[in-house]
């Protein structure tokens, strides 16, 4: 049997591990939208709480000698989750195995040095009026200050020190997170290497700017999206190949597991440049790989151009008047017959803007979740004012984006009870409801009354003086049109039966 090579690191193996490395980040965010924003992580911090994770995948060239080989590699996050961590040769996967692997956290700080040197020789300084007095001796102590023996013998403490100097780093602490591996390799000599590890403290998430014009009545939306990378995993990423997902990706609880190693799917690839990001489907999420390398630093926040700006895309300005907005309407085990129950009146008419997100649209991308926010040009200067903003889930293509931008100022609403009958032996409930929608505009306006049927499943509009549409269960939309400076009166008769 052949003798196995004694486990030890040279320093050829160190200098060779970032010989031609290549290195790919594929980021997860389960952020909900609209959540986070770069100024929260701007003071740094260790990227503990940052609701998103990442797969780091590289491939390096390292030398190992034939028989067990000991291999180290920092610079890796120090949020890395060490029951991820994958190591293989490419060279010859057959014949490389790995026998051990563990992952060093025990980094050096002041209390940690100071222990290892307890019965060793050190020397402090310590401020004297405008000089330093250095004090060399044994250090016996460090709690509550610092306790030396002289060289004569005698025993001195050392309280607001301003510095220690010590011989040498002592062996067992290392200055960063340290991937090691025992390897045991039959072929001698270069290998190009894959590792891949999941590592926290790093998440991204997308940012919308539209950009409305209106003229003569035609609505038209300039479409812009920015994609933010938070990087706090403890380890910086040079010149990355970038793919983000978008999607609800299930996570086990309460330990993270791998990434699943899903196929991927025919490619659906949108018109996007060719440098910046492509999207294309995978498993029952959609990828976006940007198409060159970029580099994510450590304590850094980075934006990249989601795709082009989209020009043009027609949009829908929708007025919705909810009288009932802001009250609580569940399912109940009985029908509601308290007459005052949802009679208080919101007055706010909200705006909503809609566009589809099709491809005959200018649009026609599968839009990750994010924050959405609306600006609209001032004819008089020239510049864009902000006009209000919404959250959106993630959005297929060809399904319609509505965002609430706020409420109008001159249009406002009013609801009120005009009357309430009940008979409960007949099993039986009606009540009469006046909606007054007044706009003060200078110019026409059209409105949509939303009426929220609460008191019982089952119920019919009886009587009316407007059309209206069941939009569901429990719901109906009174669309109606008013003249500048009018008032448009609705009422309508709904009758509950159980």
């Amino acid at each position: 049997m052949s003798k196995c090579r004694p486990l030890q690191l040279t320093l050829a193996v160190l200098m060779a591990l970032d010989a031609g490395a290549q290195t790919s980040v594929t980021i997860y965010s389960s952020a909900q939208p609209g959540t986070l924003s770069s100024s929260t992580f701007q003071s740094g911090g260790e990227g503990m709480h940052i609701p998103g994770y990442a797969l780091i995948k590289q491939e390096r060239d390292v030398t190992l000698g034939k028989g067990r080989t000991a291999l180290r590699i920092s610079d890796v996050p120090a949020l890395i989750d060490p029951t991820t961590v994958a190591f293989e040769s490419i060279t010859d996967p057959a014949g490389t195995r790995v026998i051990e692997q563990s992952f060093e956290f025990d980094l050096t700080n002041t209390n940690k040095l100071l222990q290892k040197y307890l019965d060793r020789e050190v020397t402090v300084d310590q401020a004297r009026g405008t000089g330093i007095e250095s004090i060399t001796g044994t250090l016996l102590g460090t709690q509550g200050g610092l306790v030396l023996k002289m060289a004569d013998g005698s025993i001195r403490t050392v309280n607001g020190y301003s510095g220690v100097r010590l011989a040498s780093l002592p062996g067992g602490l290392i200055s960063k997170p340290t991937l090691a591996w025992d390897i045991a390799a039959e072929r001698a000599g270069l290998h190009r290497t894959r590792l891949a590890y999941q590592t926290g403290g790093i998440t991204w998430w997308t940012d919308y700017n539209l950009t409305l014009s209106e003229d003569a009545g035609s609505c038209k939306l300039d479409v812009g999206a920015w994609v933010t990378i938070v990087n706090q995993s403890g380890a910086g990423f040079e010149d990355a190949k970038l793919k983000l997902v978008a999607g609800d990706v299930q996570r086990a609880a309460p330990r993270p597991a791998a990434a699943p190693a899903a196929q991927e799917m025919r490619m659906a690839k949108s018109a996007m440049a060719d440098a910046g990001f492509a999207e294309k489907s995978f498993f029952e999420y959609h990828l976006y790989t940007l198409g060159r390398p970029t580099t994510l630093k450590q304590n850094a926040t980075k934006q990249i151009e989601l795709f082009p700006m989209a020009r043009g895309a027609s949009c829908e300005k929708a007025l919705v008047y909810h009288g009932q907005a802001g009250q609580y309407f569940g399912y109940y085990g009985s029908p509601m017959t308290d007459r005052q129950f949802g009679n208080q009146s919101n007055k706010k008419v909200d705006v909503f803007l809609r566009f589809k997100n099709r491809e005959d649209n200018r649009m026609g991308i599968p839009l990750p979740a994010g924050k959405i926010r609306v600006a609209k040009l001032d004819s008089a200067d020239q510049s864009l004012e902000f006009i209000g903003e919404d959250l959106i889930d993630h959005t297929p293509k060809n399904e319609t984006v509505q965002i609430k931008l706020g409420s109008a100022f001159d249009v406002v609403g009013e609801r009120k009870q005009l009357d309430f009958r009940v008979d409960t032996s007949a099993k039986w409930m009606e009540e009469d409801i006046e909606i007054k929608l007044r706009n003060q505009k200078n110019e026409p306006v059209s409105v949509i009354a939303k009426e929220t049927m609460y008191r019982w499943t089952n119920w019919n509009v009886t009587r009316r003086n407007a059309e209206f549409e069941k939009f569901d269960a429990r719901t109906a939309h009174f669309p109606v049109k008013i003249a500048k400076g009018g008032e448009a009166v609705i009422r309508y008769t709904v009758r509950y039966t159980w």
